[in-house]
């Protein structure tokens, strides 16, 4: 890792298939054991099912509140402050609950690529 200061300000947000916002915080040659990117999900919104497959992620809430579901059984509410620890593979989706954007940082390890993402449409629909 080098040292540097990575300026958010510099990336634009731009609109990801899963269905949220998402700011590319640190996700560059410059750390190369980790990503950090800033998600915003609107109110009343529930990104699609998936999955990082080879990848560890937890979700830094920082302000807004929601629900987040995890594997097959797990379902939790979340707000500023909380941790959300999602091993690799593991399906996952996060609903916003509340009036105001839901924002929360992503942090995968190792890095996030796209090919690490995998769609779960299906997932829980009869």
């Amino acid at each position: 890792m080098k040292m540097e200061i990575k300026r958010q300000a510099a990336q634009p947000e731009y609109w990801f298939r899963e269905g949220c916002h998402i700011i590319e915080t640190a996700n560059d040659g410059g750390d190369t054991t980790l990503s950090v990117a800033r998600a915003r999900v609107e109110s009343g919104v529930t990104t699609a099912w998936h999955r990082l497959d080879g990848r560890e992620e937890r979700y830094l809430i920082i302000s807004g509140c929601g629900v987040v579901e995890l594997g097959e059984e797990f379902r939790g509410e979340v707000a500023a402050g909380d941790v959300v620890r999602i091993p690799a593979g593991t399906r996952q989706r996060i609903s916003n609950t509340g009036k105001d954007d839901l924002i929360f940082f992503a942090v995968c390890t190792p890095p996030f690529v796209e090919e690490s993402y995998a769609a779960e449409e299906n997932f829980g629909e009869k």
